[in-house]
């Protein structure tokens, strides 16, 4: 947690601003979105299990900041897309999250630690971001209209039988 002092000569009242770790890593997470070539930051083993078992829009997910009285630091392993300039992802990525938590908090961004753990192409990740949530999901709708069209059938057939039960009880001679 952090506590950049609030000038108190300007308005005369007293007190401090603070912001969370987690604020300036959602802030690091929102702007790393636009930055061509990153394919995701990868929050290692145990959160990638997370994400394969329920959507989730998590952006602060591996995302390590420490936050101090006027500056931040910032550790995060990412998957890179194939045939992408890395070094030049990385110094986009530096820019702009020096820009935005610059310009969100006033908090200087001093060290940026990037440790690429792999390289993907972008059809071989978006094949892998189908979740659990999104399997069961497709297996149920599936198995719902499975059932509904059995649950036809025996109408049908109960119909059928109904039917025939009604013409047996009608009295065959007037």
């Amino acid at each position: 947690m952090i506590v950049p002092k609030v000038d108190e000569s300007a308005s005369g009242i007293k007190g401090e601003l603070t912001f969370d770790d987690k604020v300036v890593q959602k802030i690091i997470g929102i702007a790393l979105e636009e930055i061509d070539g990153l394919l995701t930051v990868d929050g290692g083993f145990f959160s990638n299990i997370a994400e394969k078992l329920v959507n989730t829009d998590n952006v602060t997910s591996g995302i390590h900041a420490e936050v101090g009285k006027k500056q931040v630091a910032v550790d995060m392993d990412v998957v890179v897309e194939y045939g992408k300039d890395i070094k030049d992802i990385y110094k986009q990525m530096k820019e702009l999250i020096s820009e935005q938590v610059g310009k969100m908090t006033h908090l200087d961004v001093i060290e940026v630690n990037v440790n690429v753990v792999d390289i993907k192409t972008k059809a071989e990740f978006e094949e892998e971001q189908e979740t659990v949530q999104d399997k069961v999901t497709h297996v149920a709708s599936s198995t719902g209209e499975y059932i509904s069209k059995q649950a036809d059938k025996a109408k049908k057939g109960i119909s059928k039988g109904v039917d025939k039960a009604d013409e047996a009880l009608e009295p065959r001679v007037e």
